[in-house]
């Protein structure tokens, strides 16, 4: 199950820079996963400064 970024994001891109796999991309106000890429490995969540990331 992909990885989902809640509207707590802040835009800052930390979580795209983190995805082993580039699952991650800039959407309208916040980043968002694709979840047909992601891998489930979880290195976005530890790497957003706001928690914004989470299990689906």
């Amino acid at each position: 199950m992909a990885r989902v970024i809640s509207d707590e994001c802040i835009s800052c891109g930390a979580c795209a820079d983190t995805c082993p796999v580039g699952a991650i991309a800039e959407g309208d106000g916040k980043f968002v996963v694709d979840p047909d890429q992601c891998i489930d490995c979880g290195a976005c969540e530890d790497g957003c400064p706001v928690s914004a990331i989470s299990e689906a």
